[in-house]
């Protein structure tokens, strides 16, 4: 027998439902997940006329404007000022600091024109701050009582990225904030690295749920003019770490090329001691959406999600002014007390509400008809857990800000176990090619990290397709026996990942 041929409507009304549901294995194919979920979810357009160039959404930028707060609000209580610095750099301020030239030449956006004009000198579109901010330093700083001074800014970089561009991952634009301190002493300026350390613990990790390994990369691999850097490094479900706000010690140098000084207490002029810390907000939007993403689309942390509970009415035509006007009513005594929240008053079917805003990672879903109405109860959907509850209407509002804050700490909690188990103990070169296979992070006894381990970096990177992360700067971690790699006595315990 025949099957009968689909009605158009019924073709149509399948279509519709296709746009509002997602399901795509985040962990068997991330990266059709990651893409397909930043269209579905419509976090960003690709579909603009300048390559590695994106457009951000408003759903992803309502969330970025969230975690902007979040990390501004740590930084002023620990003493940072904000500010707003120009977003072109003259040419020659490039020059002063050789090693910094030399690392982001290659990336730059040079101005050289104005109208028909060109420039006398050309100009660089800020792929970072230091050359812009410490001429300005060296006017402001004059004495120890201006000490510490430390200053931020949120802005946009730019550079020309050649590897791979993936929106939010790695673009040639991005959305960050860059913190830029000076200190009297060296002891001074050390301690705040460890305090941007803080900050990134207490934002990314315990407000976002996600976690990371603050590692002191090799001598190779530090940021261009710094003593040292601290990277921040997540991981990602493909196995490749990306790295999240670093920060950098970057001693007397930056200050002697700008002529950063003070006059201390003693009399004498002395060079200020710098350090620099940089939380991308487009990048740990990347990991937030990956972290905690599953096969039904976004999964938001409850603190920046730009709905924290939707309310879903279902209602007919009869019932539906009861249902609309008790729906209104508690969206308000929410958003009263502090609640983001809205009601779905689409004519689509409740299904297809579901499945949308579950796509859209928004946390709690209220579901409101004329049994709950008349029982005075509430049900409450978990988008993380997908469980429902049967809640009471007379404290639904102490209810619903508990669940948002359970909710938080239970995707810590999973994040937190699936890092933990991601990162192995390796003795051996096969070990650790066993272990990036299977998308983990290799923990191992290394030579150096100084110059003299770069020629088993390079090791790495060519037979192993990853790179040497670094040493871990939050804790002490002991080395015993040989290097994996050139079997000398080992001097380091590093981490070995694949990365963007």
């Amino acid at each position: 027998m025949k099957k009968r041929e689909k009605e158009p409507e019924q073709k149509k009304e399948e279509k519709q439902n296709k746009k509002v549901t997602f399901n795509i294995s985040k962990t068997n194919n991330f990266s059709e997940w990651f893409s397909e979920i930043i269209d579905k979810a419509e976090l960003a357009d690709l579909r603009y006329n300048v390559k590695g160039f994106v457009v951000f959404r408003p759903w992803a930028v309502r969330c970025m404007e969230k975690m902007y707060d979040l990390i501004e609000d740590e930084l002023q209580n620990k003493g940072h000022e904000p500010a707003w610095f120009p977003a072109v750099i003259p040419e020659k301020n490039f020059k002063l600091e050789g090693e910094h030239i030399k690392g982001f030449s290659p990336q730059v956006f040079w101005v050289t024109h104005a109208a028909d004009t060109i420039l006398e000198e050309k100009m660089a579109m800020r792929p970072t701050s230091e050359t812009a901010m410490y001429q300005m330093y060296a006017l402001w700083i004059r004495g120890y009582r201006d000490l510490p001074f430390k200053m931020y800014q949120r802005a946009q970089v730019w550079r020309y990225e050649t590897k791979a561009t993936r929106p939010f991952i790695r673009s040639r634009e991005f959305y960050w904030i860059e913190s830029h301190d000076c200190f009297a002493t060296e002891k001074e300026a050390e301690k705040q690295v460890l305090e941007d350390i803080d900050t990134t613990e207490k934002i990314m990790h315990q407000k976002l749920g996600v976690p990371f390994l603050a590692l002191r990369r090799p001598e190779w691999d530090k940021f261009p003019g710094a003593v040292y850097t601290i990277g921040s490094d997540s991981l990602m479900p493909d196995g490749r770490v990306i790295q999240q706000p670093s920060t950098h010690y970057l001693g007397q140098g930056f200050a002697k090329v700008f002529n950063v000084k003070f006059k201390d207490k003693d009399g004498k002029e002395k060079y200020v001691y710098q350090t620099c810390y940089g939380p991308a907000v487009s990048r740990i939007f990347a990991s937030v959406i990956s972290m905690h993403g599953d096969d039904s689309g976004l999964v938001l942390p409850f603190i920046i999600a730009p709905i924290q509970v939707i309310i879903v009415p279902i209602f007919n035509n009869e019932n539906k002014a009861i249902i609309f006007k008790k729906a209104d009513q508690i969206e308000q005594e929410l958003k009263n007390s502090g609640v983001r929240t809205k009601v779905d008053k689409r004519e689509d079917r409740p299904g297809e509400k579901f499945f949308f805003w579950e796509m859209k990672g928004v946390p709690l879903r209220i579901e409101l008809g004329e049994k709950e109405i008349k029982n005075k109860k509430l049900v409450l959907f978990l988008r993380d857990s997908k469980e429902k509850k049967i809640i009471d209407e007379k404290n639904f509002v102490e209810v619903i800000k508990k669940e948002g804050d359970l909710y938080d700490k239970r995707l810590k909690d999973k994040a937190d176990k699936w890092f933990k188990d991601r990162i192995v103990d390796c003795k051996t070169k096969d070990d650790i090619k066993k272990a990036l296979e299977e998308k983990k992070i290799a923990k191992c006894n290394f030579c150096s990290i100084g110059k003299e381990g770069e020629k088993c970096a390079e090791i790495v990177e060519k037979e192993l397709l990853a790179s040497v992360r670094g040493t871990r700067h939050d804790k002490k971690e002991i080395a015993k026996g040989k290097c994996p790699f050139c079997r000398k006595k080992a001097n380091f315990v590093v981490y070995i990942a694949k990365s963007y």
